[in-house]
């Protein structure tokens, strides 16, 4: 396996924690940020190689994976990163805009001055990052960010529900980060202005706004360059 992805993690597995959590956490941040792409073939005793564990560990984390739809398991093939379907993909970033339009308007009510400042410092770690073209930062700042409103809107379930998608919308978001580009933090910085102001219809429809241009792209992009 010659992913540069997976050579940047090698010896990165913590001890501390159980073996297989961790396996399984690090297989899932790769699969997550596309270090391991969509369709790609999982070869147990490569990824133990890399990782520097034995097979046990790997076979372990493969099953949880599969359990959450994150691997497909292949009688007589082996195991295959999941590739989304274009329905997959709808239902997700559907639910997702639901979840952050009631949690921008929330926060427009709730959102400490605190807060406010850091989804601003967020706002201005992610344009500085798409300045760098450093996607891996831009979608991190991105989770970082939408993260941050969800806690402002004072909602715990909402916030828990929210943390629920957040990897799967991280999976998504990645095809898409760079051509999304500055705009995207324009659209974050509109966001954080009306929340500060007060604005909660207004906060809820611009991130409405702001997550549907997401699907979109992400439609474009991703789904029209498979068809």
């Amino acid at each position: 396996m010659s992913s540069q992805g997976l050579n940047a993690v090698a010896g990165r597995i913590q001890r501390p924690v159980p073996l297989r959590e961790a396996v399984y956490e690090t297989i899932l941040d790769l699969i997550t940020t596309r270090a391991l792409s969509p369709g790609q073939h999982l070869v147990e005793t490569e990824l133990a190689q890399t990782l520097g564990v034995s097979r046990q560990p790997v076979r372990e984390a493969m099953q949880r994976l599969s359990n959450e739809g994150w691997v497909d398991l292949r009688p007589g093939y082996g195991a295959f990163v999941h590739t989304p379907t274009e329905s997959e993909a709808d239902q997700l970033l559907a639910v997702r805009a639901l979840l952050e339009a009631e949690s921008a308007r929330l926060a427009a009510d709730h959102a400490t001055p605190g807060q406010v400042r850091a989804l601003r410092d967020l706002a201005t770690t992610g344009r500085e990052a798409t300045r760098q073209d450093d996607i891996d930062a831009v979608v991190q700042a991105n989770a970082d960010f939408h993260r941050t409103v969800t806690q402002a809107s004072g909602n715990q379930v909402l916030a828990e529900l929210a943390a629920q998608v957040d990897r799967r919308v991280r999976w998504y978001y990645a095809p898409v980060a760079r051509s999304r580009g500055a705009a995207s933090w324009d659209e974050h910085d509109q966001l954080v202005d009306v929340i500060e102001a007060g604005d909660a219809e207004r906060a809820r429809r611009l991130m409405s706004e702001h997550t549907e241009r997401t699907r979109r792209t992400y439609h474009e992009e991703v789904d029209g360059s498979e068809s």
